[in-house]
């Protein structure tokens, strides 16, 4: 076995600053989407013309009316598929956490599934750039259908829409209570600026927690009633955020996320393996 693993470990070993790079490209890809659907829906909530609730995939169409909108989504794939393979390595190798453990299991599954969906969006940025605009949407609730197909299908659907609002509230907790920038090689900006940093990135893992919550109640409430369009991604997650200083806290704090992510895009420490 130790064979086996040896060599893709090798290979890794081999290729670990071209992931480092692309984890970098990553970074700033999803900061990016994450800027723009935060913005977006900021210019809704104070009533700014042209906001609107959208997702990932609603952001990507934003530069379909912007110059070089078709060269930006291509170099905007390039980078969501780099997240996507920096994820299935961290998935594969933990090298960040070398004091691993069973423990580490349920964390090396989230990483893997999260490389996984972010292949999916770098496939749907390319469509986009090579014209397909009508690539994408209703993603998760053509995914709870499929659920509900399953043996038990419902319970499993109530499942994941229970492990979805835990996830949003574990991150809300991780917000508040732990350093969110410790792998972030910031200390030469000086005590303010990462002070600064580290106040912008909790705002914005608070508020990507609280619209993850949401998703999952969405999920739930659709597992009991057993109709797949109650559930819904981030524009739906958004929607179901109360009007007011809620939603438009929540929406400045995903376009506070984008600017976390593009500082890890900078300052991360990355260890492949």
């Amino acid at each position: 076995m130790n064979g086996i693993k040896d060599g893709p470990d090798a290979a890794l070993r081999q290729a670990a600053p071209w992931i480092e790079r692309l984890a970098r490209v990553g970074y700033a890809a999803k900061g990016v989407v994450y800027l723009l659907v935060g913005t977006l829906a900021a210019k809704a909530a104070f009533g700014v013309s042209g906001g609107r609730t959208t997702d990932s995939r609603g952001a990507m169409r934003e530069f379909l009316g912007a110059p070089y909108g078709r060269t930006m989504l291509g170099v905007l794939a390039v980078g969501l598929l780099g997240y996507a393979v920096w994820r299935l390595v961290d998935a594969w190798s933990d090298a960040e956490h070398p004091e691993g453990g069973l423990k580490r299991i349920p964390v090396r599954l989230g990483h893997a599934l999260t490389g996984i969906v972010h292949g999916g969006l770098a496939l749907t940025a390319a469509r986009f750039a090579l014209g397909e605009h009508d690539a994408g949407g209703r993603q998760v609730e053509r995914l709870i259908a499929f659920g509900f197909d399953l043996p038990l299908g419902r319970w499993l659907v109530l499942a994941v829409g229970a492990g979805v609002v835990l996830y949003g509230v574990v991150q809300v907790g991780r917000a508040l209570m732990t350093d969110v920038c410790k792998r972030l090689t910031i200390a030469h900006l000086g005590a303010d600026a990462c002070r600064n940093v580290s106040l912008l990135s909790r705002f914005g893992i608070a508020a990507r927690g609280v619209v993850f919550a949401s998703i999952g109640v969405l999920v739930v409430r659709a597992a009991l009633r057993y109709d797949p369009n109650q559930a819904g991604g981030i524009d739906k997650g958004l929607r179901n955020l109360p009007d007011g200083w809620v939603f438009a806290l929540v929406a400045l704090g995903l376009a506070a996320y984008g600017c976390y992510e593009l500082a890890q895009a900078k300052y991360r420490r990355i260890r492949p393996v």
